[in-house]
């Protein structure tokens, strides 16, 4: 086993964590898929207002593949599908029966799958709906069914803010995790290129479930969990850029569609943030409404809705719905409100990356607000992004090759090592949006190639 200690990043002092405590939430009466929030793939619309559909009918497919398709996670009556700008389809509203019908495929077991071929075993998850689980570095798409992997990274737990802690999705897991790895040998060019990593605190906590099977442990700040990271700390040949990787959690729904043959539903996701009245682990499933998470709690109306991530989510709203990847609702104030003589405020609890506050020096966790706390000013060229940046592309440099459209500048740069996790947009003084500015020169530069 490889212990990875890795400098570069920051993790922010922000104050509403979860507890480990879990609770089961009752079932909800609607569930629903955003296809808004599926990168990458073009929607085509699959049924209509008023059919019924099952869990694991297709409802949309993706026009560049079309045998990759997204299923819906309740079964029962499409209730409402809805459209944005340029008639983007934003969600799709399943009103669930009393009793849900399944689509039913042959279950394979651990015997079964060491018989199976690889391209058979490919083309059960494609049409069970479960490929798109798998992600494919440097764009972070679903890979191509007719790849084959350099490498594999299973990625047990998060650095991110208040992210499903792995000993909680984990447990009484063992079987089904065992299973998932087989998976994941199957489809690796070689199964000693299946590399399963977690934080170095979480691995005695989930030691009885994945004993023998970590490849990593890592000790440093967000984040260092991510597959890029770990790739850039461990590659040696520009082949392994092409690296899958996947969520501990999705291994799991992978393996327990095999067993099972029923497209899985279950979902462990987090409810936290300083303005959640109740911050904890939560067993739910796919597609449920943010209001059976809590989002209706709000203590004020000046309260945001984060989904997914505090530097890698997005703002739903508490009668939207939990995406198809995304374990997280965090409800942060939005720090719409003017600060009265800020100029003579300390800063003892306001966050910071950078010492012009004194609560550099205040080691308790502190309420973080979605103010930008200062206008949009030209780039002072402090340095701040280059500090945090963990795969050191030098984000203000690469920026700026961006906006002079320099493309085999910000290539030879490092555009396609970034790991987008936001932080270089956090510690700008300068307040630069410097993240959305790479995320979108990535994907451009991505719709190029295809």
């Amino acid at each position: 086993m490889k212990h990875l200690r890795i400098k570069k990043g920051h993790s922010p002092k922000i104050d509403g964590s979860p507890s480990m405590a879990v609770d089961t939430l009752p079932r909800p009466e609607r569930v629903a898929l955003l296809p808004r929030r599926i990168p990458h793939v073009i929607p085509r619309l699959l049924v209509d207002t008023g059919e019924r559909v099952a869990i694991g009918s297709p409802l949309i497919e993706d026009k560049r593949n079309p045998a990759i398709r997204f299923m819906s996670p309740g079964g029962g009556l499409i209730e409402r599908i809805a459209y944005g700008p340029r008639r983007v389809i934003t969600r799709i509203v399943v009103r669930l029966d009393d009793e849900e019908d399944r689509v039913l495929r042959d279950p394979v077991g651990a015997r079964d799958l060491e018989k199976m071929t690889r391209a058979d075993l490919v083309q059960r998850l494609v049409e069970g709906g479960l490929w798109s689980f798998l992600k494919a570095l440097p764009f972070r798409d679903y890979p191509a069914p007719d790849s084959v992997p350099p490498a594999i990274f299973v990625t047990l737990g998060s650095l991110e803010p208040f992210q499903p802690a792995p000993e909680v999705y984990l447990e009484d897991q063992g079987p089904l995790f065992s299973l998932g790895l087989m998976i994941l040998k199957k489809l690796a060019a070689d199964p000693s290129t299946v590399y399963v990593s977690t934080a170095a605190r979480s691995a005695a906590a989930i030691k009885p479930v994945v004993d023998g099977a970590l490849t990593h442990l890592y000790d440093g700040p967000y984040p260092a969990q991510d597959p890029g990271v770990l790739l850039y700390c461990i590659r040696t040949t520009a082949e392994q850029n092409r690296s899958w990787f996947i969520d501990g959690q999705d291994l799991l729904m992978l393996a327990e569609y095999l067993l099972s043959g029923i497209y899985p539903t279950r979902r462990v996701m987090v409810a936290a943030g300083s303005r959640a009245v109740v911050r904890r682990h939560l067993r739910t499933r796919l597609g449920v409404p943010l209001a059976s998470l809590g989002a209706e709690q709000k203590a004020r109306k000046d309260t945001r809705c984060v989904v997914g991530g505090v530097f890698s989510g997005y703002t739903g709203s508490a009668d939207s719905y939990v995406g198809l990847y995304q374990t997280s609702l965090t409800l942060l104030p939005e720090g719409n409100h003017r600060e009265f003589m800020a100029l003579f405020n300390p800063g003892l609890r306001k966050l910071t990356y950078s010492r012009a506050f004194l609560s550099a020096l205040n080691s308790a966790d502190m309420e973080a607000d979605c103010n930008l706390h200062g206008g949009l000013r030209a780039c002072i060229a402090c340095g701040h992004c280059n500090e945090v940046c963990p795969v050191d592309i030098l984000p203000q440099l690469t920026y700026k090759a961006v906006l002079a459209g320099e493309v085999e500048e910000y290539l030879a740069i490092g555009l396609l090592d970034c790991v987008e996790c936001g932080l270089c947009t956090y510690v700008c003084p300068s307040k630069i949006d410097l993240a959305a500015t790479l995320r979108d020169a990535r994907a451009a530069y991505y719709r190029e190639q295809g």
